[in-house]
């Protein structure tokens, strides 16, 4: 008898393991990385305190690509392969057939958080119908953007956000700002290495990676400041590679991809993957308010985050080893700053 019913319990452990392991959520992301990297605390969060067995990415693949397998968002979906636009039609007019796709598209999820749409608007109301056409599910409109009156970092404005909506009792709860939220593969790291090896860099070597770039040029230091950082690293006998992405090359003139060259070797144009691996080799980044400066923290690389206009403490990155240096002034972008040069220097060399 005793032992039929420690088997009974042992099924009932497995099929509540079960259970919880088929409950599970989606976020839709439309931002670019370092959105959806500062989303990832916010996947954590559901996972831990909703107890859900996967909890997906809906965004761009472009950016979302890297996620599964080196953080803890389970797999992502593509934006650009739904007719998410349907769902901005007017609530009175809005309707789908039986089979429709968008129906497929949230049928496995118990709980839909959108960054899209806004609460009690059109698109929200026909995700809720939509999902709601194969079963039932929780559905929570949440702002990218912080409001006025937070004091705090954005990851734990999403979170509370959350809280406040779910309309669960849910513990207030922050994201460990020193936490490592993207894990380097094995692979990373060789695909890195291999890329060292193409511009003739010994990976052994002590490297600093420069990105000077970011999706605005408000947020981008003076080139000039990155340039004079690089030519005294490199007297240091410490390696320095730039990084360029297309936005780089695109703003950049030829002089001034002249001048870069002539102070360090360049990696231009990589794809996202690659960057990752990159980075993974680093002994330390510097860059600006950006999606790679993210992308480097959260990989737990050493860095250096130089802001300008924008709020550190609200969208600092997320790292076990991050120092945020600012400059606030209307002409960050405009001219060198010796003294932020100094400063990070120290911060390098220490």
């Amino acid at each position: 008898m005793q032992a039929n019913d420690d088997i009974l319990k042992l099924l009932m452990v497995k099929g509540a393991e079960a259970a919880q392991k088929a409950r599970c959520g989606v976020i839709l992301q439309p931002g670019a990385i370092g959105d959806c990297i500062l989303t990832l605390p916010l996947v954590g969060f559901m996972k831990d305190c909703l107890g859900l067995g996967r909890v997906d990415i809906l965004g761009h693949t472009e950016y979302i690509g890297i996620l599964p397998g080196r953080t803890c968002a389970d797999a992502i979906r593509s934006m650009d392969a739904v007719d998410l636009h349907r769902l901005f039609a007017e609530t009175k007019t809005f309707d789908l057939a039986d089979g429709d796709p968008l129906i497929n598209v949230f049928a496995d999820y118990a709980w839909i958080i959108t960054f899209l749409g806004e609460p009690d608007s059109d698109f929200e109301q026909n995700l809720i119908f939509t999902a709601n056409c194969s079963h039932s599910a929780e559905v929570i409109t949440l702002s990218m953007k912080a409001s006025k009156k937070f004091s705090g970092h954005i990851t734990d404005f999403y979170i509370q956000q959350f809280i406040a909506e779910s309309g669960l009792t849910l513990e207030p709860w922050q994201a460990r700002p020193d936490n490592v939220l993207i894990k380097a593969t094995q692979a990373d790291v060789n695909r890195g290495r291999e890329l060292l090896k193409e511009i003739g860099v010994d990976s052994s070597e002590k490297l600093v990676v420069i990105h000077p770039g970011s999706g605005a040029l408000r947020k981008c230091w003076h080139l000039d400041n990155f340039l004079a950082v690089a030519e005294q690293l490199s007297s240091k006998g410490i390696t320095v590679v730039f990084l360029l992405g297309q936005a780089e090359l695109d703003r950049f003139n030829k002089a001034a991809i002249k001048k870069i060259t002539a102070v360090a070797k360049c990696l231009t144009d990589l794809s996202l993957t690659q960057v990752l691996g990159f980075l993974s080799c680093a002994d330390a980044f510097v860059g600006n308010d950006s999606g790679i400066t993210h992308l480097a923290t959260g990989l737990g690389v050493k860095t250096i985050a130089v802001f300008g206009p924008t709020d550190p403490d609200l969208y600092r990155p997320i790292g076990p080893a991050v120092t945020v240096l600012t400059n606030c002034t209307p002409t960050f972008a405009k001219r060198p700053s010796v003294r932020l040069q100094k400063k990070l220097l120290e911060v390098l060399t220490a």
